[in-house]
């Protein structure tokens, strides 16, 4: 539960679970049964399940035939990245896997990952000031190599900064050379219109608690006719992708989740883009020093709020603001707690001090007026501290 006297603005890592969401995982989880059993029991599961996978499904603009249940976000880009890339290369000609240098460390390490040990040859495609994927550069890169490229896989979103990607011009240059294009979607989903059927693409990984569902659960949409070596070997129970039993809860109450969140996309936007321009706004009055990052406007997540403050650690910044009960991050969940410069930052031309001295504000569905209000009466004393503060405590650099 979120204490009512503090200011949650933390959703991008995790979203507050939904009412609605949470009575369906409480009905299910009083549900007994298996639902791969074909006793009365284990269909009874097997029918919550399916229910969840539809919602899912619609809320993407897929088929539910299309929905593979995952344990979450991270393992859904792991078995799209490496399973893509194992099913295109089986014949030893396309060794090249194709991301942007900004991407989620889920992406940028399962790249990495098959770089180091499959024999794969990563490359990354340069992001501009506002980490927005250079088009001429993928172009460029798609013409010269496109028989030898595996796949390409984006980010939605930009997990830190907010910058919407353009996917369907990704895509185009893509489907010109028949190459099968992942879309991280994850930071994305619930806040801007993802559709997998219109954008044409291969694969796309969503998570179920950034939109009020529960953690640990998530998906991978995927093409019929996309086939990628499994990471997991057992029963096969989500289209012979992926072995576990299904956490039918979970499911469920993912379901009840994407339904809202498709349903009150439109409103959820406006009111949230109000709020997050609000915050910018106040932030650029509050603390002239500081610089906003990333896209503005429709270019930009509408719950997002990034910006760089010149001569402060990161951390320090976080920690004086949750003393005055403002929760925020300083950057990706992922690498909370591990003081080190902000990758996405760097490939965006920031140096490594600046790098390290980012926050990002972000606002969900239990966000109003008096968050932002927190923030910003909070904000110049905390700002006046840290700078005071400097980066003494800034640990060496490690080669």
């Amino acid at each position: 539960m979120i204490d009512s006297q503090t200011s949650y603005l933390d959703n991008a890592a995790t979203a507050p679970m939904l009412p609605a969401s949470l009575d369906a995982y409480v009905h299910a989880a009083q549900t007994v049964g298996n639902a791969s059993a074909v006793h009365t029991a284990g269909q009874q599961s097997r029918a919550l399940v399916e229910e969840g996978r539809a919602r899912v499904a619609a809320s993407l603009g897929a088929d539910p035939a299309e929905v593979v249940f995952t344990a979450g976000g991270t393992e859904s880009i792991n078995q799209a990245v490496k399973g893509i890339y194992w099913w295109r290369e089986a014949d030893g000609r396309r060794p090249l896997v194709v991301i942007a240098e900004a991407e989620h460390h889920a992406t940028e390490a399962s790249a990495r990952w098959l770089e180091q040990t499959q024999g794969a040859q990563v490359r990354r495609v340069p992001v501009d000031h506002d980490a927005r994927i250079d088009l001429a550069a993928l172009r460029q890169l798609v013409d010269a190599e496109g028989t030898r490229i595996a796949l390409i896989s984006v980010i939605a979103a930009n997990n830190e900064v907010g910058t919407l990607q353009p996917l369907a011009e990704i895509a185009q240059i893509a489907r010109e050379h028949d190459i099968p294009v992942h879309v991280d979607a994850v930071a994305a989903y619930g806040q801007t219109p993802l559709g997998f059927h219109d954008l044409g693409i291969a694969a796309m990984s969503v998570s179920a608690h950034k939109i009020g569902g529960p953690l640990g659960t998530g998906a991978l949409v995927l093409r019929r006719d996309v086939t990628p070596v499994p990471l997991l070997h057992g029963g096969g129970q989500e289209r012979r992708l992926r072995s576990g039993t299904l956490d039918t809860p979970s499911i469920a109450a993912f379901g009840v989740a994407a339904e809202h969140a498709a349903g009150q996309l439109s409103a959820r936007a406006s009111r949230l883009g109000e709020l997050r321009d609000r915050l910018i706004c106040g932030i650029r009055r509050t603390v002239p020093e500081a610089v906003v990052t990333g896209a503005l406007g429709d270019q930009r997540l509408p719950g997002n709020v990034h910006a760089v403050f010149p001569g402060c650690e990161g951390d320090s910044l976080l920690f004086l603001l949750d003393a005055a009960g403002v929760r925020a991050s300083t950057g990706s969940a992922c690498t909370a707690g591990i003081p080190q410069p902000s990758h996405v930052l760097e490939a965006m031309g920031f140096d490594e001090q600046d790098s390290r001295s980012a926050l990002r504000f972000t606002l969900g569905e239990g966000s109003g007026e008096g968050d932002v209000d927190a923030v910003l009466a909070a904000l110049p004393d905390v700002y006046r501290r840290a700078r005071q503060a400097g980066m003494s405590a800034t640990p060496p650099k490690i080669y």
